[in-house]
């Protein structure tokens, strides 16, 4: 199925989170959670939401860096770092757009 913007919705066979993507999340989360209550679980929202995107639309966002995407995730500074292939997305890193992006590169590497 196409939509109007011209891009397959794909449904991922598979997604795996690296254990390092998953430290991202969870160090971001206690940052939010510490400085208001809830904030946290808005974060958490607004990732799980840029993930179902990327799952249903994987194509959809520019490749930053060989066959590896980003996608800016929703009210956050932060970016999803995933690669998609034969079915599968693969995410590497949570992070945050102000560090820097060397950072990124390293672990993608």
């Amino acid at each position: 199925m196409r939509l109007n913007s011209g891009y397959e919705v794909i449904m991922a066979v598979e997604l795996i989170v690296a254990p390092e993507a998953q430290q991202d999340i969870e160090e971001a989360y206690g940052w939010y959670e510490q400085r208001r209550p809830g904030l946290g679980e808005d974060f958490l929202s607004c990732v799980d939401a840029g993930i179902q995107t990327i799952c249903r639309l994987p194509l959809s966002y520019p490749q930053i860096y060989e066959e590896y995407r980003r996608a800016l995730v929703r009210r956050f500074p932060f970016a999803v770092f995933y690669e998609y292939t034969s079915g599968v997305v693969y995410i590497y890193s949570i992070f945050h757009t102000s560090q820097n992006p060397d950072k990124w590169r390293i672990r993608l590497i």
